[in-house]
């Protein structure tokens, strides 16, 4: 007797893909106290395109945006799709006054995170508002609403002269080295510190960071100066290698090759360290010396 065959396995029903949230229900778990904040911030990732489809919708978002005492996880996601909505530049030009309004309210929030990246985009929009609390929080520490050295960076997105008094100060005498290095930035498109970044060009006590800011400022601002120091550095035997190769590199890269060819005192000098003992300065002095035909 034949035995009988088992009877084929039926395939696993697939499992039905989860029913996508309407806008409405999106924004209403959204505004729910009583969900959890993982469920919240969800639904505002979804949000972006019903920002601005009514008023409700983008007064929700920026109230949600605004309130201190809503969990940070939602201000942040509220924020997100806010900035998502406003890539859509047409659409979102209605919602943009009142978008402004409450970043420049929130500007000064008690929260440092939220805080520093709403100032953030404001200054990335050019903001006078924002512009003027980063200085007077430069100006008077009391004032500060970001760390000196991160009002510095997000000053430099639209670097205006008032900026640069400030700045000089802080390279005067900085709260931290982190902020002196970035004022050295933001004075890099500011052509009356081309004294100040000789100063620092020069200076053996200065950290390398700032002394190689200060090379690439001198280019922008006042080249032939920055060639003048760059060959003195060069045959400078106490200086540090790395600032060395620095100079090697301004000279290769933006020397006057007319200059260059006719100084047998700068050539010799850069063929004897094409020997030397420090990598960057051989690797730095070959550059040169392949550039000029040596």
């Amino acid at each position: 007797m034949t035995p009988k065959k088992k009877a084929a396995r039926e395939p696993a029903a697939e499992a039905k893909p989860a029913r996508k949230r309407t806008g409405k229900q999106s924004m209403t778990l959204a505004k729910s106290a009583k969900a959890s904040v993982e469920d919240r911030v969800a639904a505002i990732a979804e949000l972006p395109r019903e920002v601005c489809g009514s008023d409700a919708n983008l007064e929700a978002v920026l109230a949600l945006l605004s309130d201190a005492s809503q969990p940070l996880d939602v201000r942040l996601a509220a924020l997100q799709a806010l900035q998502a909505a406003s890539f859509s530049v047409v659409a979102f030009e209605p919602c943009r006054g009142a978008y402004t309004a409450t970043l420049r309210k929130v500007a000064t929030d008690p929260d440092p995170e939220l805080r520093q990246r709403v100032l953030g985009i404001l200054m990335r929009e050019k903001d006078g508002f924002a512009q003027k609390k980063l200085l007077d929080g430069l100006r008077d520490p009391k004032k500060a609403l970001l760390p000196p050295e991160k009002a510095l960076q997000l000053l430099s997105y639209d670097v205006h002269s008032d900026a640069y008094p400030v700045a000089r100060e802080i390279v005067a005498d900085p709260p931290n080295p982190t902020a002196r290095r970035e004022a050295l930035r933001l004075l890099a498109a500011d052509a009356d510190s081309a004294p100040l970044f000789a100063k620092v060009l020069r200076d053996k006590d200065e950290l390398a960071e700032n002394r190689q800011i200060a090379a690439a400022a001198l280019q922008s601002l006042r080249p032939e100066a920055l060639q003048e120091h760059a060959r003195e550095i060069v045959f400078d035997a106490s200086e540090y290698p790395e600032i060395q190769a620095t100079s090697l590199t301004a000279l290769t890269q933006f020397g006057d090759a007319e200059a260059v060819l006719g100084d047998d005192a700068l050539m010799k000098r850069v063929d004897t360290m094409s020997g030397g003992a420090s990598i960057k300065v051989k690797q730095s002095a070959k550059r040169f010396l392949n550039k000029y035909g040596a």
